[in-house]
């Protein structure tokens, strides 16, 4: 690589990815009545990014390809920093909180393909508990076949597809499980595969995010959704070795309540059900299938704080379905507000993994 270029790289990835922590940091920590506080927890790692930023405009052509992905990936996390910023003089502050965060989604997806050739962002795309694993880094630069990010019918504002993850180092020769992860009522799959990818790379799990074939997931009317994700998971099964013993349905906010909609279904194929921040009502647990409930693993996850669904209705379903005859691990996070606590995923794989 050009000399130039190598030291640009080492003076420019270490500002990118310390502001991506810093928005994931805002993003785990969001609470609305809280919000200049976190922001200010937070810092400005977006100041050293912009200072970096025109290292990039004088790259020979012949690193395009590379400097287009940076470029884009900096721009967008530090699109994402202003809009947060602006957010609280706005009439609808709260939504333009979320609008900014979705650029963070766009930064990792321009980065993300970087990984196998540059180290620092193959280790960002980790669980920081295994960031230090260099076997582990140096199994995942060299990807297998049909490994990797895969999108299929999923394109920004489309319905009823899914994006999916199989780590780089899959091999047939063994069953690997499978999350199937539901994203939360505005959001879609191909921006929620960010919350659980660095853990499923880490960990070995293949990773299924669909989007609902609505506006949300199928919490009223006819289901369209549960027929949906049976496809989707009857696709990936046909072409990865899944191990049936070890299917995981979860998801956030409504994906988190259709969790249990469709998770409790006498024909469900999943094997254990991980509602996060989600809805309930005890008519869940009173008209799910006795078989289907008793001995079934439920991972229940909510925030002391959340402000959409408060936490009394994880407590309720807590109680609702270990009564009904499941088996109910319940986690409160006393500082969660309604949002994705990303932490959680290693202890539900190895959960998972438990059986």
């Amino acid at each position: 690589m050009d000399e130039r270029v190598l030291d640009d790289l080492v003076a420019f990835l270490p500002p990118l990815l310390r502001a991506l922590e810093s928005l994931g940091f805002i993003a785990r920590h969001l609470h609305p009545p809280d919000f200049d506080a976190v922001m200010e927890a937070a810092g400005t790692a977006d100041a050293e990014l912009e200072l970096e930023r025109p290292r990039l405009d004088r790259w020979p052509a012949e690193f395009d390809g590379l400097r287009q992905r940076l470029e884009t990936a900096a721009d967008a996390t530090i699109t994402a920093f202003a809009g947060l910023r602006a957010a609280p003089d706005q009439e609808d502050g709260l939504r333009a909180i979320f609008r900014a965060l979705r650029h963070v989604q766009r930064a990792q997806e321009a980065l993300y393909p970087l990984a196998p050739g540059l180290p620092a962002v193959s280790r960002f795309f980790l669980d920081p508990a295994c960031r230090d694993d260099d076997a582990l880094v140096a199994r995942l630069s060299q990807p297998n076949p049909d490994t990797g990010i895969i999108h299929a019918g999923n394109e920004p504002g489309s319905r009823g597809g899914f994006s999916l993850y199989v780590p780089e180092d899959y091999t047939p020769d063994r069953a690997w499980p499978l999350v199937m992860a539901l994203h939360g009522g505005s959001g879609n799959g191909r921006g929620f595969l960010w919350s659980w990818l660095r853990d499923a790379r880490a960990h070995g799990a293949i990773l299924v995010t669909p989007t609902a074939t609505g506006p949300t997931w199928a919490l009223m009317g006819p289901d369209r959704d549960t027929p949906n994700l049976l496809a989707i998971l009857d696709q990936v099964t046909a072409r990865w070795h899944i191990d049936p013993a070890c299917l995981l349905l979860t998801g956030m906010s409504d994906g988190g309540t259709f969790t249990y909609v469709s998770g409790l279904e006498p024909a469900s194929p999943f094997t254990h059900l991980a509602p996060i921040a989600a809805s309930f009502h005890p008519m869940l647990a009173q008209m799910a299938d006795a078989g289907r409930l008793h001995g079934l693993p439920i991972h229940i996850a909510h925030g002391a704080l959340d402000w959409m669904f408060p936490v009394a209705q994880a407590r309720l379903a807590r109680d609702a379905l270990a009564e009904a005859g499941a088996r109910v691990t319940y986690r409160e996070f006393d500082d969660l507000s309604h949002a994705y606590p990303r932490e959680l995923n290693p202890a539900l794989l190895t959960w998972l993994a438990a059986r």
